[in-house]
């Protein structure tokens, strides 16, 4: 009865290896749309803290 426990544990552990190794597939459509969004928003932050730190520039230039 030991001896089946222990192949009962040892058969679950692989079956949850091979669950969470089938996960591991190639990225489908969505995930590369998404991983564009995630630039595009990426640049646009990038953008909109450059146009920030100009005003801020401009301001303190107008301030002399």
């Amino acid at each position: 009865m030991k001896k089946f426990v222990q192949y009962l544990i040892i058969a679950s552990m692989i079956s949850v290896l091979i669950v969470a190794l089938s996960g591991c597939t190639k990225e489908g459509p969505a995930e590369k749309a998404g991983k564009k969004i995630d630039k595009a928003m990426e640049k646009a932050g990038e953008q909109i803290e450059k146009a920030g730190e100009k005003v801020q520039d401009a301001a303190k230039g107008d301030k002399k």
